[in-house]
């Protein structure tokens, strides 16, 4: 599952050894699993920190928790500390962590977030907008709400028709349309102002 090296190990024994602290030990989990801003958060732990969901893996001298949630994310990971002349260097590799593209067999949901995530809203983000999935019909309709810059952008309509839903009917077969459910008038921080008219 996780592979920690033995300098990774001994350089979290120290930095315990130093807190002195009954039970403490290292909990790692995923950060926005799944998507391309995915990372990793690694911090001390003690007993009473714990969600009591952790999975358990042994340490010479300490336990490293893995939050229930980010175990298939975090499946494969290495954590490795290497001494060089400025300092020591933790690197943690995590290859699972941004997720896998759904195979065929996944469904329609899965699909569409995954497209979502990984192609059309980095695109988005450039504009300092998102969108997220607010439901997927069982006859194939995305419905999404705007976020960021694109809440109340005068482009959204565009954006929608002409990115969003090409994308998705392209990419993701099942899609038979794609909707916008955001209240535009509340936008606060368009991209784009709407026209008054």
């Amino acid at each position: 599952m996780i592979q920690i090296s033995e300098s990774a190990q001994s350089h979290f024994r120290r930095l315990i050894e130093r807190e002195a602290l009954p039970g403490l030990g290292v909990r790692l989990s995923a950060l926005h699993p799944g998507t391309p801003r995915a990372d990793v958060r690694l911090e001390f732990a003690e007993p009473g920190d714990l969600q009591g969901d952790e999975w358990a893996v042994d340490c010479e001298g300490f336990t490293l928790w893995l939050d229930a949630g980010s175990v298939r994310y975090l499946d494969g990971a290495e954590i490795d500390y290497t001494q060089q002349a400025t300092g020591g260097q933790l690197q943690i590799r995590a290859p699972k962590i941004k997720g896998e593209t759904p195979g065929e067999s996944a469904s329609l949901v899965e699909r569409v977030h995954w497209v979502v995530e990984h192609e059309v809203n980095p695109q988005l983000a450039q504009h300092k907008g998102h969108v997220s999935v607010r439901e997927v019909t069982a006859d194939g309709v995305v419905v999404l709400s705007f976020g960021g810059g694109c809440h109340g952008c005068g482009m959204a309509d565009v954006t929608l028709k002409q990115g969003i839903e090409k994308t998705l009917l392209e990419k993701v077969p099942g899609v038979t349309a794609v909707r916008d459910a955001t209240d535009h008038a509340s936008g606060s921080a368009p991209y784009i102002a709407r026209s008054s008219v």
